[in-house]
């Protein structure tokens, strides 16, 4: 039976790419958009396209997201949750046609394809890069992880779904990029502080693509932060061969150091003010008056 499907779309001043992305839809006869109070002709552009529209104040992706769901009364018992900066193909929706979920799938982690100044970023996009983006409607929600979001589910609800949907991450210019980013350094400073205290994400767990990209990301964050931007540099150029795309792979696994060093400079300023986990271990009365001297002299 072929899988027909809602579309969940977020916007905030998305005039830009909004129109490309339910150009792309043209077949999706239930699409809705949670716009987060745009100011520019998204709402607009949104209902000319037929789509249905909901205004909520963004809290985080997460949220959002759950949000939509929660508020959309949608047709279909599958719902494909895009950005306004997503534009699925002719294969893409042909896959979801030819989709049939197994008994006990919940999900589908789907591919995406990073889009630079026009063409694909095959190697440094860190191809294939997942994110759980279809599930149904009454099942898949979400959780905040640093600046995004990550599916509420055991790994053995989630599938992997066969066709990629582009995204065009850079369609509002490098500048809007790097401001972008550095909101996301702060949101992953915050996310950092946690897991050293004990209460932040854990390493993937189960097999695949996603969850040992996962563990490597629970692996870098604990490393030395002044290293990090210099070493994903390598990452991305070096070891994932960004070097094959070009000057477009330069220039991409440039921009992701920056970003690791936006977070380094930041956290430098931030972390300190984290305390350090407690341990078990009891301390003579000698060894707690250094430590409250030491405070003291903070």
């Amino acid at each position: 039976m072929t899988m027909r499907v809602s579309t969940l779309v977020l916007t905030l001043n998305e005039e830009a790419n909004l129109p490309a992305c339910l150009d792309a839809l043209s077949w999706c006869d239930d699409v809705v958009v949670v716009d987060s109070g745009s100011t520019d002709r998204t709402v607009e552009i949104a209902k000319a396209h037929g789509a249905r529209v909901l205004i909520r104040a963004f809290d985080n992706f997460a949220g959002q997201r759950n949000w939509g769901v929660a508020n959309s009364d949608f047709k279909h018992e599958w719902v494909l949750h895009l950005d306004a900066d997503e534009v699925v193909t002719p294969e893409f929706r042909a896959a979801l046609e030819a989709c049939e979920a197994p008994a006990g799938i919940d999900a589908y982690q789907v591919p995406s394809k990073t889009m630079f100044f026009g063409r694909w970023l095959k190697y440094a996009g860190m191809w294939p890069s997942y994110q759980v983006r279809l599930g149904k409607r009454d099942t898949l929600r979400f959780v905040q992880i640093g600046h995004g979001q990550r599916e509420d589910l055991p790994d053995e609800k989630v599938g992997v779904f066969p066709e990629a949907y582009l995204h065009f991450s850079f369609s509002h210019g490098l500048a809007q990029w790097l401001r972008r980013h550095l909101r996301y350094a702060e949101e992953e400073v915050e996310q950092l502080a946690k897991s050293r205290q004990g209460s932040g994400i854990q390493e993937g767990r189960g097999g695949g693509v996603t969850q040992a990209r996962r563990r490597l990301k629970a692996i870098a964050a604990r490393l030395p932060l002044t290293l990090r931007p210099f070493l994903k540099f390598l990452y991305v150029y070096v070891a994932r061969l960004g070097f094959l795309d070009g000057r477009r792979g330069f220039a991409y696994a440039f921009m992701l150091s920056v970003y690791e060093g936006m977070i380094a400079v930041i956290a430098f300023g931030e972390l300190g003010k984290v305390a350090p986990p407690q341990t078990n271990v009891a301390q003579t009365p000698a060894q707690a008056g250094i430590s409250k001297e030491l405070v003291k002299d903070d």
